[in-house]
């Protein structure tokens, strides 16, 4: 039985003695001494109140109900502030507002003064984020596992343009919605050797790790929408197992004194350690195991009763392999199992195989980790014997069915050859796990036709898809409450967690009343955007001009370098004379992007974008129609207010290469129209949204195939066009970077010789795309008409919908209410 644990009541005055009492006994203030971060966290803190007897409640019945859980492993999740989405979920925010209006403090500057957590790069990240959100909102009994990490990623600045790395300092204030637990620390070893042994005339091995860690877990609170459900996300912390030495300090050598600290403690320091050094790589390794480790750990000695039959796990569990990051947990599984629990191989394989499913969120061959035997070997012997133990056991398979083709089971293996020895962790996943699934409805037919399509061909059942979703309550409640209040005033507030009744919109297309609103909350959203830009970054918006956005992880293969060809193009056309100024559609183009550190063409990518903004925005040829906008260090929170603003979502990924994309699902939610290539999740929102209502351009993945198969020769396209190659030429003369012809040779030569990723042969379709883009902008009517029906016809893309569908194809799991 569980004691209920106080909360206050739901009243203005109740909440106002909650953060009073948090400010002078939780922060040690009194009102009119308290710090705008004094004020925040008594508020957060007030706020948790509100969600923790819910939290335990919600414990207390997983534990009873015995009921299969749904363990999400992700090295990201990228959360957002906590604050909005608490008070949206317990129902706080009006109660919230007036309280504090009646203490002479604005909410809005407490929100501001919340850091976000950067525990995520991308769309992977946020999307584990809206997965855990759904989960607890539909009642099913859940945990999400990850890292703490103490910088995540790195805050992006710009210096002359070029992207420059800062710590992420997002812990430096307190965050007040984690539970720090250093009685729950799991002890993780590395290194070492293993020994035989026989047991009962079984032979058995043995780990010795040389050296361990301690991962201390961090619980975070993640509540269903206005179902009384919170679940948890437990991200796990590494520190030493002997953090100090006195008898060294004592001698002198302080630094010797605390280097076992230093050394534990990177394991969880920052987001994706650059890897392009053999120390970098072993410490990405020793980040997943890490986690993974301490995850498994947990679930079956903490969340598991005591006396559970592990040979039942398969009925609690299952653990959800969100990409190739947590695939060690394969081997680390089957180690505990067989090592530490007496089973027999056979037993724990098939514990095992029916424990994991894969989610594969790429169709790069560069993107699915290979790691090399001796690096496996050095830092974790024992899994490497396991995982050569599966391979020979998986390998035999593939001989008694392909008895003739000792090539396919070379290509099928686990173990890579050559160039070096490696593990293929994809093909890990692929083989030990229940499922596995692509997230966009092509994606996962190209998974199973290319990248792992001897894998679907031996096990045609594993193979399924999900196509990804976002949650409503952040992208669409949150980020857009003038557009919410409108859809809930039209049709009522159930759309919140049954998204697919944003089709009962459609019949508001025809009224006059309905669309005209609409189009006052567009822009009221454009100037919001505008006050948040000017305040962050000293940027300015013209709210009358078509936004016109691209926000993604900067990578050759999402193609910023064509939407910035693009606006060479129209900056040459109107400053050579070709294009009459006044012809020129008012267009303000918005980048948002980080790339990964060590990964230099996308750096100079760039500081090329930021060149020609430079260029654009102070050239008075162009002044009111033109201009190109970069803000730094692009996140959720700037995503929150860019987002319902944009008129256009740009998502041109060379057709084959996206696995699906959240942000177009995010942009169409919001009422912008997509530009894009059939690649991805776009397929699906086209078909959703119909052909009139979408930008569709460029090659198809077929005909990609095709055109590469033949001898893609980029330079034959510069110099069949005249405009493509103006654009170029003004790139590789220094208009752009001062006269200096050499500042972008390294980007015109990879375009014009090498271009992997076809953006010179997509280019005039491109250009022709967004001429249509203009004449549609300028039919006001039918502009909003087609938005509308974006809004109505992207219910689909629900995270909720999402999780329905592994709950089915995948989990076997289902909610507790």
């Amino acid at each position: 039985m569980i004691v209920p644990t106080p909360t206050p009541d739901l009243t203005v005055d109740a909440f106002t003695r909650a953060f009073l009492r948090e400010l002078n006994f939780g922060q040690g203030v009194e009102l009119s001494a308290s710090s705008v971060n004094d004020q925040y966290l008594a508020l957060a803190r007030t706020v948790r109140q509100y969600l923790m007897s819910r939290w335990l409640e919600t414990q207390h019945r997983q534990r009873e109900s015995q009921a299969k859980s749904v363990a999400y492993l992700s090295a990201e999740f990228l959360l957002g502030r906590q604050l909005d989405n608490a008070l949206l979920c317990t129902g706080l925010e009006e109660i919230a507002d007036e309280a504090l209006r009646g203490l002479d403090i604005d909410l809005s500057e407490l929100r501001d003064a919340e850091i976000e957590p950067g525990l995520g790069n991308g769309g992977l990240g946020r999307l584990a984020a809206c997965f855990i959100d759904s989960l607890s909102t539909m009642s099913v009994p859940s945990i999400g596992y990850g890292i703490r990490y103490e910088y995540g990623i790195f805050r992006q600045t710009f210096v002359d343009g070029h992207q420059v790395e800062q710590p992420d300092t997002w812990l430096e204030l307190g965050s007040p919605w984690e539970f720090p637990h250093p009685e729950a620390a799991v002890t993780v070893g590395f290194g070492g050797q293993t020994e035989s042994y026989t047991e009962d005339g079984e032979q058995r091995s043995r780990w010795t790790p040389a050296w361990s860690v301690l991962g201390m877990p961090y619980n975070y609170m993640v509540p269903g929408y206005h179902n009384g459900r919170v679940s948890t996300l437990r991200l796990w912390s590494a520190r030493a197992t002997r953090a100090f030495d006195l008898q060294i300090f004592n001698s002198g050598h302080y630094a010797d004194a605390v280097r076992a600290q230093t050394f534990a403690e990177n394991i969880s320091k920052v987001l994706y350690p650059e890897d392009s050094t053999p120390q970098g790589k072993e410490l990405r390794l020793q980040q997943q195991y890490f986690f993974v480790a301490c995850s498994l750990r947990n679930f079956i000695e903490d969340v598991l009763p005591a006396d559970f039959d592990l040979h039942r796990l398969p009925e609690r569990v299952m653990f959800q392999l969100n990409d190739t990051h947590p695939v060690i947990a394969v081997p680390e599984l089957m180690r505990i199992l067989v090592d530490e629990k007496g089973f027999g191989w056979d037993e724990a394989w098939e514990v095992t195989q029916q424990c994991f499913a894969y989610t594969c969120h790429t169709l790069l061959p560069e993107a699915l980790e290979v790691w090399p035997v001796e690096l496996l070997g050095r830092l974790l012997p024992r899994h490497l014997e396991i995982i050569y133990r599966i391979n020979d056991d998986f390998l035999a398979q593939v001989r008694a069915t392909y008895p003739r083709d000792e090539l396919k089971a070379r290509r099928m293996s686990i173990i890579a050859e050559h160039p070096e020895r490696a593990v293929r962790m994809a093909y890990l996943a692929t083989v030990a796990g229940a499922k596995v699934n692509g997230v966009a409805e092509l994606h996962s037919q190209l998974l199973r036709d290319k990248v792992l399509d001897e894998f679907a061909t031996l096990w045609p059942e594993k193979f399924t898809n999900v196509t990804n979703g976002v949650t409503p309550r952040r992208f669409l409640r949150l980020a857009n409450p003038e557009l919410s209040r409108l859809i809930t005033d039209a049709i009522g507030g159930g759309w919140v967690t049954d998204l697919e009744r944003l089709r009962e919109l459609e019949p508001f297309v025809d009224d006059p009343e309905f669309t005209r609103r609409f189009r006052d909350v567009k822009r009221r959203n454009k100037l919001r955007l505008a006050g948040v830009l000017e305040k962050r970054d000293g940027l300015t918006v013209d709210p009358d001009s078509l936004l016109d956005v691209m926000v993604k992880r900067l990578h050759e293969y999402k193609r910023q370098m064509l939407k910035l060809l693009h606006v060479v193009t129209l900056y040459d056309r109107v400053t050579s004379g070709e294009l009459p100024i006044e012809e020129l559609a008012p267009r303000t183009i918005v980048f948002g992007a980080k790339a990964a550190p060590g990964y230099k063409m996308a750096k100079d990518i760039i500081w090329l974008i930021n060149s020609v903004a430079a260029t654009v925005n102070a050239d008075p040829r162009v002044e009111g129609r033109l201009k190109v906008l970069f803000p730094a260090n692009y996140n959720v929170t700037l995503a929150e207010k860019l987002i319902p603003a944009a008129d256009l979502s740009e998502q041109i990924s060379l057709a084959g290469k996206e696995a699906s994309g959240t942000g177009n699902m995010k942009f169409a939610l919001n009422g912008a129209l997509t530009i894009g290539t059939d690649d991805g999740a776009n397929v699906e929102i086209r078909q959703l949204v119909g052909d009139e209502n979408f930008f569709l351009f460029g090659l198809t993945e077929p005909e990609v195939t095709t055109v590469v198969d033949k001898g893609y020769r980029p330079a034959a396209y510069y110099e069949a066009n005249e405009s493509l190659r103006r654009a170029l030429d003004m790139i590789a003369s220094g208009t752009f970077s001062h006269g200096d012809r050499h500042a972008f040779e390294p980007i015109v030569s990879n375009l014009l010789y090498q271009d992997r990723f076809l953006v010179l042969a997509d280019y005039q379709a491109y250009l022709d795309a967004q001429e249509r883009v203009d004449e549609a902008y300028g039919d006001e009517e039918a502009w909003t008409r087609s938005a509308i029906l974006n809004v109505a016809r992207t219910g689909f893309f629900s995270s909720d919908r999402s999780i329905h569908d592994y709950l089915g194809r995948i989990w076997g799991a289902g909610p507790v209410h």
